[in-house]
């Protein structure tokens, strides 16, 4: 998209960038409609939450941390979606959402969502963000932890998620208030990446 000279990018414009990434990464890998709802929570800290919880942080033009945490059915749903897009049958399939095989996937398509939302973003802010390899964690109930990056003036978001079938799941956000604006028009560097080109750079499609 073209930045005008006036228009001024804040925190949940660069959120709701993010949640488009997802939705479009999530929808093109299991074929599935995945939506997220319209309001924004604005929280205290991000936290790791059961049944799976998975994170990654980001650095450059600027730094943050995307949590998403997956309840068991939500887990299941999407990476049964995603493996029977790539040819598995049924009886291929993991039957527990604590299997390697589950974490491995999610972990997957966090690192396609993330990467889908660094290129995107850097390409409309002219600037360059570096992602890490997303981190898992099966966790049982009642065990939540906190995890948090050291930010000089945090501003952390939380939004819900849905699948088709209208399991939820949920993205947490932490990163540095901040706003960019233009001191002259500029151009984004290069069009970012599609969902699908992505998978096929990972060698996916």
């Amino acid at each position: 998209m073209l930045i005008s000279k006036h228009q001024v990018i804040t925190c949940d414009d660069i959120l709701l960038s993010l949640c488009d990434s997802v939705c479009d990464v999530l929808t093109t890998a299991t074929t599935d409609k995945v939506s997220f709802t319209p309001m924004i929570q604005k929280i205290n800290n991000t936290t790791l939450r059961p049944d799976i919880g998975t994170f990654v942080l980001f650095t450059g033009t600027f730094s943050g941390m995307v949590v998403l945490n997956f309840p068991k059915e939500t887990a299941m749903e999407l990476y049964s979606a995603y493996m029977k897009t790539m040819g598995l049958t049924e009886s291929d399939l993991a039957t527990n959402y604590t299997s390697e095989e589950v974490s491995n996937t999610l972990g997957e398509l966090m690192n396609q969502m993330v990467g889908n939302f660094t290129a995107k973003i850097s390409a409309t802010l002219n600037g360059r963000i570096h992602q890490s390899q997303p981190k898992m964690l099966s966790l049982p109930h009642q065990v939540e932890i906190s995890i948090n990056m050291t930010l000089d003036h945090p501003e952390v978001s939380r939004i819900t998620f849905f699948t088709a079938t209208g399991n939820a799941f949920y993205l947490e956000l932490a990163m540095d208030h901040t706003e960019f604006k233009l001191a002259r028009d500029l151009e984004p560097q290069e069009r970012p990446l599609s969902p699908e080109e992505i998978m096929a750079q990972a060698g996916i499609i």
